[in-house]
């Protein structure tokens, strides 16, 4: 069972839920969250945002860079709501009080960036907008199941500016010349607004670690100079600790982030089986993650 003690979102998780789920937290616990917009999607969606504790030292949690790994939303929603009672009752968290583990940080919570990508992946049959005959055309039909892109076509995680000219060479190997459902990384790095915005939000901020949560294998790549944080988060986790190959290597937000700015950066990679995940593995899969949500900010200074 989960061990969240406020009510988990339904699953799948649109946009919608997630801005009413984290508006619901903002409402009954006024002192313990903020929410807030980081930017907007290409469609014009708000990408929510939360933050818990008013410290300088920034540490930032990133789901659904994929359309197909809402999940890894749900699991962030139900984090926010248990960090919002632990905080309002002063409760200790494996072994520590959750305010210490704060005391002087901020942590802050984007559970969805790509909210255009995820609603075509799970409403495709409802999409009358702007560019449907296009995003079917990428597609190669209407069934969007494996849809990963954002409503561009443009897979969020190889947008960032880490080795991107080196996999365009790998895109043109791959016969991936313009939008698709995975693995095209755009005109040029940041071209996508949810990227543009997070990185935004990354540069203004003192952003010290940063996870990025995706699905699935149950493993955890670290980004350069930050193994010591990847082995406390494997076993926090009970994730293996592993490297990235093929077109991993290129354009993600661990990359980018651990490399140019020197932070602290992990791509977690949440669950097993075939992607999109299955709604019923979601409590497990949450309580693997749970130690480390609660305990990062802490364990990766």
């Amino acid at each position: 069972m989960v061990q969240c003690r406020e009510t988990a979102p339904e699953i799948p998780t649109g946009p919608q839920s997630v801005t009413e789920h984290l508006s619901f937290l903002s409402g009954k616990y006024p002192k313990e969250i903020r929410f807030f917009y980081i930017g907007q999607t290409l469609m014009g969606k708000a990408i929510p945002a939360a933050s818990f504790g008013n410290g300088e030292e920034v540490y930032l949690y990133v789901g659904a860079h994929h359309g197909m790994e809402h999940i890894t939303s749900s699991v962030l929603l139900a984090f926010a709501g248990d960090l919002c009672l632990s905080l309002r009752e002063g409760k200790a968290e494996y072994g520590e009080s959750v305010c210490e583990l704060l005391r002087g940080k901020r942590l802050t919570v984007v559970p969805m960036l790509n909210c255009d990508g995820v609603d075509l992946q799970i409403r495709a049959a409802e999409n009358d907008g702007p560019l449907r005959e296009r995003q079917i055309r990428m597609n190669g039909g209407k069934n969007f199941t494996r849809w990963q892109a954002n409503a561009r076509g443009v897979d969020l995680n190889h947008n960032y500016d880490a080795g991107f000219c080196e996999y365009k060479e790998i895109e043109r190997s791959l016969g991936i010349e313009g939008g698709a459902p995975t693995k095209y990384s755009g005109l040029y790095p940041e071209s996508e607004p949810e990227v543009s915005s997070l990185c935004n939000y990354i540069r203004f901020h003192t952003v010290k670690g940063i996870l990025t949560l995706h699905t699935q294998g149950e493993v955890i790549y670290p980004g350069a100079g930050s193994e010591k944080a990847a082995r406390y988060a494997a076993e926090a986790t009970g994730y293996e600790v592993s490297s990235p190959d093929g077109t991993a290597l290129y354009g993600g937000l661990t990359d980018w982030a651990s490399s140019k700015l020197g932070i602290v950066s992990l791509t977690v990679e949440c669950g097993k089986g075939k992607n999109p995940l299955p709604d019923a593995i979601f409590p497990s899969l949450y309580n693997k993650l749970r130690k480390l949500l609660f305990t990062f900010p802490k364990k990766a200074e």
